[in-house]
């Protein structure tokens, strides 16, 4: 059962389809049988996505930092929860834990997390397909941006064509589940 960590954000954000779209990403992941690791709270996209996965009788794995359990932040529901000591801890057993990488809508922890696991796949620390969940337009700025890091000689035209990306739950994890079965 492949395990899919998605990034995305603790909050809902103003346009109510960020939220459906959270939701429909986790009901694709758990009708296919996949596995959902994702940062472990109960609150924003992050909840929904969670509540979504579990609803449809997917194994979702949660990975929270100490402080923000005890904050109350955590989802009780998961299947399990990883507690860890700090975020780097948090990212390092996320990507430990996953076979694939989605980045959803989401703030600077989610913009941090995603640079972070494609400079690894950048520097050949792993070799999981990682996509951006385009939804609502919401990355069509930063893709655009990254199109434009290629045509200025800083990131080279492979590396730009191994982050994929759509609009839609389920044309994305089409797109991970082959490079998932695909030699690289």
């Amino acid at each position: 059962m492949p395990r899919f960590c998605v990034y995305l954000g603790s909050r809902d954000g103003r346009d109510p389809q960020f939220l459906e779209t959270a939701r429909e990403m986790g009901r694709e992941l758990g009708r296919r049988g996949h596995s959902l690791v994702y940062g472990g709270a109960r609150i924003g996209l992050m909840g929904a996505l969670a509540d979504a996965t579990l609803a449809e009788g997917g194994e979702v794995i949660g990975v929270m930092p100490d402080h923000l359990v005890e904050r109350e932040q955590a989802h009780r529901g998961l299947t399990e929860l990883i507690r860890v000591r700090n975020m780097h801890e948090r990212k390092a057993s996320m990507a430990t834990h996953a076979d694939a990488f989605v980045v959803m809508p989401g703030g600077i922890g989610t913009l941090e997390e995603f640079f972070e696991i494609w400079t690894w796949h950048y520097l050949g620390l792993h070799d999981k397909p990682i996509g951006v969940l385009d939804s609502v337009g919401f990355y069509r700025p930063l893709l655009a941006f990254l199109d434009s890091t290629v045509e200025h000689g800083f990131l080279n035209a492979r590396t730009r064509a191994e982050l994929f990306d759509a609009a839609e739950p389920s044309e994305l994890l089409d797109i991970l589940e082959a490079r998932l079965v695909e030699p690289a």
